[in-house]
């Protein structure tokens, strides 16, 4: 019987493991934050987010000279821990204030041009977040 208890107990701890691996090995991990698809969601060093629209690119053709350089307004959605969605927006360059910092949007590609349209599936896009105690 003795026996029996000191095998039960090896055997139970391995299953419990493997039952572990097999659950966690299933998740998809996030992105990170460096090259974001609209409505692909992302770990950005922090908070996870998702660019669902772009609102503004009024950028400066590459292939064209301008007198300002315009900007570009991306709505997102913040995805806290208890799954609650909190909208939010971001201008390319700009700090915009989230959970305990605060995120910029580095980057937006591709470069616009005078003569490519770009469509919502085109864009990709870079963020950084600062912040943490």
């Amino acid at each position: 019987m003795q026996n029996l208890i000191h095998l039960a107990i090896p055997v139970a701890l391995t299953a419990l493991t493997l039952s572990a691996c097999a659950t966690t090995s299933a998740q998809t991990p996030l992105a990170d934050a460096s090259d974001v698809a609209l409505g692909q969601t992302a770990y950005a060093d922090g908070p996870i987010i998702k660019p669902v629209a772009v609102l503004e690119d009024s950028r400066c053709p590459m292939n064209a000279r301008c007198i300002w350089a315009g900007r570009v307004r991306v709505q997102m959605l913040w995805i806290r821990g208890n799954g609650e969605k909190q909208p939010f927006e971001v201008t390319l360059g700009e700090a915009t204030p989230l959970a305990d910092g605060s995120i910029t949007l580095e980057s937006v590609r591709p470069d616009k041009m005078t003569n490519v349209a770009l469509k919502p599936e085109d864009y990709r896009f870079s963020f950084r977040f600062a912040g943490g105690l």
